[in-house]
């Protein structure tokens, strides 16, 4: 006979939407007690103000007893702190503090930069990442076709967010309150084409329903722009990771636009949040 006390009948146990997703139908590494301080953190992140005890034994399903134990363990940590009545929990910054020992940025240009180099040596084509800076495209990472017969944009440089693919990729699968706040930003460069709001409105739907961007470039004539986005747990955009293509007219048979397309694509989902993190 079981000791543990069962959970009341439809009651189910509440987990974030990104635990939900790093679950797999292969689960012989359980650790239960390692899940239950990430689900705590999760739950904690998503709290400004904190919560209590109680509170976080109601959204957790859990027993009380082993919330309070693992509470304590992570405030002897320093993971979370509890306030000075005692009666309320909230994230401290050393999470904070660990994460800028490693900037996600650099670690993802690290990643990136093997992944980018193996894509422009199968597709005859250069590359490059685009990140949200300040009101528009930072492009932080570049890889030029090792043939010599490329197109790319200088590391470094900033595009457009309203008239370029890295722009419209990284706002197509943007958070709502992340888009709001990168529209608000926005900060027009040298050039940039104007668009309304309803053509962007149709243009950032289609992307996100295709999962990818493939057109004309409206920069620079001859250049077909692919482009694809790197994304994080949420399933938001970290960055976006675009080939502008250029079709060679002499006798040299590179991969055509679809095969570039798929080698763009599989290089996006290796950078993407499970295997970056």
């Amino acid at each position: 006979m079981q000791t543990s006390s069962p959970q009341p009948r439809g009651q189910h146990t509440k987990t974030s939407d990104i635990a939900k997703a790093s679950i797999t139908t292969d689960d012989r590494y359980r650790a239960p007690a390692l899940d239950k301080g990430l689900d705590i953190l999760e739950l904690l992140a998503a709290q400004p103000q904190g919560l209590t005890r109680a509170e976080i034994v109601k959204e957790m399903g859990r027993s009380a007893n082993e919330i309070y134990r693992m509470l304590e363990r992570l405030v002897a940590r320093q993971y979370v702190t509890r306030n000075t009545t005692g009666d309320r929990y909230a994230l401290s910054l050393k999470m904070f503090a660990l994460a800028n020992m490693h900037p996600p940025l650099s670690r993802l240009i690290n990643q990136a930069l093997p992944i980018m180099d193996d894509f422009a040596r199968k597709a005859d084509q250069s590359c490059h990442i685009g990140v949200y800076d300040r009101g528009n495209v930072l492009i932080t990472a570049q890889i030029n076709s090792q043939r010599g017969w490329s197109f790319s944009l200088q590391r470094g440089a900033r595009i457009g967010l309203l008239d370029t693919a890295s722009g419209h990729v990284l706002l197509a699968f943007s958070a709502p309150g992340t888009y709001e706040r990168m529209r608000a930003e926005h900060v027009p460069i040298d050039g940039e084409v104007p668009i309304t709001e309803l053509l962007l409105s149709s243009t950032l739907t289609a992307i996100k329903e295709q999962g990818y961007l493939e057109r004309k470039s409206g920069q620079s004539f001859g250049v077909l722009d692919i482009s694809c986005p790197i994304l994080g747990p949420d399933n938001t955009a970290l960055a976006s990771l675009t080939c502008p293509y250029i079709q060679r007219v002499d006798h040299h048979v590179g991969p055509n636009t679809e095969e570039v397309l798929h080698l763009l694509q599989s290089a996006s989902q290796a950078l993407s949040f499970k295997q970056i993190i």
